[in-house]
């Protein structure tokens, strides 16, 4: 099985390249974040066209996750068990559905329980954003224990956009990021929380050391300067894990006009 997890950030932009990415990397399964649309709005006839089937979360113009597979899609969840959500006019958490925000969506393909995330950012470190998403990521790792506390050879896959770089070599420069998001020491633990548990990065074996990002900004020439960040990951569960054959970042879709900021992460498994 050949999974790949991407930031697409606008399925509708991008829709073309995403087609020809799936063809390119002989693509079984694909979770896509940023879809920035609603369910009514996604073009689910191109990826039928293509054999593809898919499951959507889109309620407005603003986050969107999706699941497209060709080896089965079954058992579709909306959320994960008691995930948060943001109550934007009073800048708080909430563990109530009618507030939970299109990022995360669960889905059985080719026997692996997949799961496509678009982890919340986190603005700023004095922002309820910043509470919220580790609230979020403390609350899916409950739920990813508790998945494998119940089968412990499931096999599981927690991907998506992360919005967290774990170590100073997932950030072009460290220093740049004191006191800001994405590099704080409580993102950094909670990140650390998932592979305690048993969940593996299943690229970094491939692409050890600095250098391997998966997003540059927009601005500043970011890509062409190498300045990125790595924050889109596989993650798998203790069995999937071992099937690893193979994972790495496809830079080749960060190029070009029309690229998304993100670049996809593919991964292999013998499953």
């Amino acid at each position: 099985m050949r999974l790949a997890t991407w930031n697409v950030n606008s399925i509708r932009s991008r829709l073309d390249r995403v087609a020809e990415f799936l063809d390119r990397q002989d693509i079984d399964v694909l979770a896509l974040q940023e879809t920035k649309c609603r369910d009514d709005q996604f073009p689910f006839e191109r990826f039928d066209e293509l054999g593809y089937e898919v499951a959507h979360l889109g309620i407005n113009q603003w986050n969107g996750v999706a699941i497209v597979s060709r080896v089965g899609l079954t058992d579709v969840e909306l959320a994960f068990p008691n995930q948060p959500g943001f109550d934007k006019e009073a800048g708080e958490s909430l563990i109530s559905a009618p507030v939970v925000e299109s990022r995360a969506l669960g889905a059985t393909c080719g026997g692996v329980r997949v799961w496509s995330l678009y982890v919340p950012n986190g603005r700023a470190l004095a922002d309820p954003h910043y509470a919220y998403k580790l609230e979020w990521l403390a609350a899916l790792r409950e739920s990813g224990a508790r998945w494998l506390a119940e089968d412990p050879q499931a096999k599981i896959a927690l991907v998506g956009d992360w919005n967290i770089a774990p170590t100073d070599d997932d950030v072009w420069a460290p220093e740049l990021f004191i006191h800001k998001t994405h590099t704080s020491q409580p993102e950094r633990d909670a990140f650390r929380a998932f592979l305690d548990t048993g969940f593996a990065d299943v690229m970094r074996p491939y692409a050890p050391g600095p250098g391997v990002y998966t997003y540059w900004d927009y601005t500043q020439l970011r890509f062409p300067r190498k300045e990125g960040m790595r924050i889109d990951f596989i993650l798998a569960s203790p069995t999937l894990a071992t099937t690893t054959k193979d994972a790495f970042v496809d830079r080749e879709e960060r190029k070009g006009k029309g690229a998304s900021d993100h670049a996809p992460v593919i991964a292999e498994f013998t499953v």
